[in-house]
């Protein structure tokens, strides 16, 4: 074998070996654009100005289980379960707590007043996506970029048809939190759902928050 053959022996599987990488990472670049654009559409779907509601059961590591109905329309919120109910017009909340019969008032950008607060804040540039196939639609998984802040995995699970979510699997630490969705309904959602109806609570204690 001259070393002239050699040299192009090399340099075709360098070839190769390249073309391949190209198209691999190709294929996660195609995989990433579909899966953050698919994310994006349902995120507008439960988020967006049309307004959308859903019934949550959320299992924390089988330490902690509560479920509810919660309802949203661009940054304003309602949530209601057994202990609690909440009312966010965007620029006031209201948090009733039943069991005390007290009312406890935030700004509407306070996390404090969040049903699920901060650990489960959620900034979209932060993350990787990669979406793959599943036997019940699809499964996108979100991962935090290194050096950024927020919730370590996501993985929302759609229905194959409408892309509705179904599922959320949220790693805060090393802890898992599991989010299963029914009812969901995107658009229909009144403003006059995000008011705080105060003549049905004026028998209770109502405690200002919007200072501390």
């Amino acid at each position: 074998m001259t070393k002239t053959y050699r040299m192009k022996t090399k340099l075709i599987f360098g070839l190769l070996f390249l073309l391949t990488v190209l198209d691999v990472q190709a294929q996660e670049n195609a995989n990433t654009r579909q899966a953050r654009k698919m994310f994006d559409e349902v995120y507008e779907k439960v988020f967006g100005a049309q307004g959308a509601s859903l019934h949550y059961k959320v299992n924390v590591a089988n330490i902690y289980k509560t479920e509810g109905t919660i309802w949203y329309k661009g940054k304003k919120s309602k949530y209601a379960s057994s202990s609690s109910k909440s009312w966010n017009d965007g620029v006031t909340a209201y948090v009733v707590k039943e069991d005390k019969k007290r009312v406890e008032i935030y700004r509407g950008d306070d996390p404090k007043q969040s049903r699920f607060g901060d650990d489960f804040k959620f900034e979209p540039e932060n993350y990787t996506y990669h979406i793959a196939s599943d036997p019940r639609g699809y499964l996108i998984t979100l991962r935090v970029k290194k050096g950024k802040k927020g919730m370590k995995e996501i993985r929302a699970l759609l229905d194959k048809k409408t892309r509705d979510p179904l599922q959320l699997r949220i790693k805060v630490a090393f802890i898992w939190a599991n989010v299963d969705i029914s009812d969901f309904k995107a658009g229909g959602i009144t403003d006059a759902t995000f008011t705080f109806p105060r003549s049905q609570y004026k028998d209770y204690e109502f405690i200002d928050k919007r200072k501390d």
